[in-house]
């Protein structure tokens, strides 16, 4: 239960927040949802004053887990989101919200749950920064192609949007890592729990925010949320075991698909305007994925 304390918080979290949804919609004429923007790009930025020439490494020694972790997972969970929206008939714009979710790249905590279940963890890193500096050019491309029929999507604006929450939070994080992280070690330190609350702050907003949508399809959209990413971990691991990976890379493999970057969805949506729709599969699937996750890593990690 000690690794599923977050999730179990933020859930608790939701919880009050449907109940009493005004406190957690802003003060006076401030709306908090304008922090969600803010607070991804501290959550990025704090990956990146952890990445080093290392992470990359992998790509020499194992080439072909790299090559198929990247190609399962930006085809495992995209096209797996988009039939979920086919089978469940959600409203236009929630239903491009799982797709969105689905076209994301890896999920921040993939690296830890990859070290819990005894994976390789060197690969998950690099599977994680490839995912992610890739991603502006990918995921606009999937959603224009997968999610352009629900709702409108512009190409340039979302390639320009996910670079500004993602390139260069994490490369200004990256070049202070290098000047003068060692100076501020206790910031440093301070880092992951700064970008946990950051999480959990995101979803609480985009609760407050979409709380009447997510009433009226609540425990379907939780149980699409669920699907995917129990699909994920599956088709994950079977991929690499059907092209004869090691099981330690099978297993990362597996948890680098099932686990999207949630935060960066919700930071979308919200770009896009549409933070109380297009954000609530985000908001929901970023707590089912990790007490999902955190289960299959204790259960690996005692076999």
């Amino acid at each position: 239960m000690k690794g599923l304390k977050f999730s179990l918080s933020i859930i608790a979290a939701v919880l009050v927040t449907l109940i009493f949804p005004d406190p957690f919609l802003g003060i006076g004429d401030f709306k908090f949802k304008a922090l969600i923007i803010p607070l991804l790009q501290v959550i990025m930025f704090g990956m990146g004053s952890t990445m080093k020439i290392s992470d990359f490494a992998e790509v020499m020694r194992s080439p072909k887990a790299v090559v198929l972790g990247v190609f399962l997972h930006f085809s495992i969970m995209p096209f797996v989101g988009w039939g979920l929206t086919k089978v469940f008939s959600f409203p236009p714009e929630i239903a491009a919200g799982i797709i969105l979710v689905g076209c994301m790249p890896c999920g921040l905590a993939s690296n830890v749950m990859s070290y819990l279940a005894k994976a390789n963890v060197a690969l998950s890193l690099t599977l994680t920064s490839i995912a992610t500096f890739i991603a502006p050019l990918l995921t606009p491309l999937l959603m224009k192609n997968l999610a352009g029929q629900l709702i409108e999507i512009d190409l340039i604006a979302m390639i320009w949007e996910i670079s500004k929450l993602i390139l260069i939070p994490i490369v200004l994080g990256v070049i202070y890592n290098r000047i003068i992280g060692n100076k501020w070690a206790w910031f440093q330190e301070q880092l992951p729990l700064i970008s946990m609350i950051s999480i959990g702050l995101i979803i609480i907003i985009i609760t407050a925010n979409g709380r009447d949508a997510l009433i009226s399809v609540g425990p379907l959209l939780v149980l699409a949320c669920f699907l995917h990413n129990i699909i994920g971990f599956i088709l994950g691991y079977w991929g690499g075991r059907l092209t004869n990976l090691p099981e330690k890379d099978c297993r990362t493999i597996a948890i680098e698909v099932g686990l999207q970057n949630a935060g960066l969805a919700s930071g979308l949506a919200m770009a896009m305007g549409k933070v109380a729709t297009v954000g609530l599969p985000a908001a929901i699937f970023g707590p089912v994925m990790n007490i999902n996750g955190s289960s299959l890593a204790n259960y690996w990690k005692n076999k």
